[in-house]
């Protein structure tokens, strides 16, 4: 492969998160221009390499020697250094090293340049038969049932599909604490995505915690995607009261924007049943009164 003539900076490259013919056209130039790679586990990248016939320094970069190494890095990237940043797989930066030396970079001045390909978060999303339109990538929970449950109750309302990581060993119990604390929503497991194996099970959070329980654990690497929480018709007859309640101490606009924050309805209807009420009518837009 003929070198390109490469940017200075540091260029932040995504590898394949399986198989190894995913990785772009523009990943294998980059990675035969830069004078150096930083790997999270030189192994895995040295492997990579080979399979695509490039020779190339590495050096390791990782969670335990991240602080250590970031000076050296700042100081080769002051000196007009183009180097690359990969993970074992995947992106960069979700989920694995790299973040805090994306700031001391740009803290710097110095450029960041950004060479997109593979994502396990996505590739599991669209496959799921979820949501697409609006998602939340929420990484790995907490082993502890405490703090897992508690970032659960977080995510409760918010009305996106979650992505999250998770091992073999946990997923069981990962997915019924997401039953428990999320309520019953349709959600998939995306296990060792691109490679031979690779499975899609679809399902109840409830009855696939059912089924991993019974077979035990998955090998492999794990992306969990759960589908939002379904619509609730709001309760006209609570919005009612609340309304009623409300409406002789505070303005209409006030009123209403206050019921539909605490119910979840439209605040235009909200405002429309609260000028009902009052015996004015609807139809207007929102004014303070």
């Amino acid at each position: 492969m003929s070198p390109i003539a490469l940017e200075r900076g540091l260029h932040i490259l995504a590898t394949p998160i399986g198989n190894a013919r995913d990785i772009s056209l523009r990943a294998l130039e980059t990675l035969a221009a830069c004078d150096l790679i930083l790997a999270e586990d030189t192994r895995v990248t040295s492997k990579l390499l080979t399979i695509h016939g490039i020779q190339k320094s590495l050096s390791p970069y990782n969670d335990h020697n991240a602080a250590e190494k970031r000076p050296r890095i700042l100081e080769k990237l002051r000196d007009h250094g183009r180097i690359v940043l990969v993970s074992d797989a995947g992106t960069p930066l979700v989920s694995d090293p790299g973040f805090k030396l994306v700031l001391a970079v740009l803290a710097e001045g110095l450029p960041v340049h950004a060479v997109p390909g593979p994502s396990a978060a996505l590739a599991a999303l669209t496959l799921a038969g979820l949501p697409t339109d609006r998602f939340l990538f929420a990484g790995f929970l907490s082993s502890k049932a405490g703090e897992r449950s508690r970032a659960l109750e977080e995510f409760k309302s918010v009305r996106a599909s979650l992505i999250f990581f998770e091992s073999g060993p946990r997923l069981a119990d990962s997915l019924a604490a997401m039953a428990a604390v999320l309520g019953n929503r349709s959600a998939a497991v995306a296990r060792e995505l691109t490679k031979l194996h690779e499975e899609v099970r679809r399902g109840t959070l409830a009855d696939l915690a059912a089924h991993y329980e019974q077979a035990g654990p998955p090998r492999g690497e794990i992306t969990l995607v759960i589908g939002p929480p379904a619509d609730v018709e709001p309760d006209s007859a609570a919005i009612d009261a609340a309304l009623k309640a409300a409406l002789p101490f505070m303005p209409v606009k006030a009123a209403a924007e206050m019921i539909a924050g605490l119910t979840g309805a439209g605040r235009k209807s909200v405002y429309d049943r609260a000028l009902t009420l009052k015996g004015v009518g609807g139809g207007g837009e929102l004014k303070d009164e």
